[in-house]
């Protein structure tokens, strides 16, 4: 895909770690950066991750209940084992 292509939103969502990270190559951040300009979707999106990167920042093991520990690890398990 060359520099003039516009991005989907499919393929922001598979780039916004390297975007938030300061990864991307020159073009595809043009291009990134392009379509957050025009989608408004892709904007809120771009701000919830950059939010939940900001809050999960802070998290310490003494902020989870019990039983969210107990979930959080058998959902891991399961991802784990598929």
């Amino acid at each position: 895909m060359n520099a003039v292509e516009s991005l989907s939103c499919q393929e922001l969502v598979e780039l916004v770690t390297d975007y938030l990270e300061g990864a991307l190559a020159p073009a595809d951040l043009r291009r990134f950066e392009q379509h957050i300009e025009g989608c408004g979707n892709c904007t809120t999106y771009l701000a919830q991750m950059r939010e939940t990167i900001r809050i999960t920042g802070t998290l310490t093991p003494d902020d989870l209940s019990p039983d969210a520990e107990r979930e959080l690890l058998a959902l891991f398990s399961a991802w784990a084992r598929s």
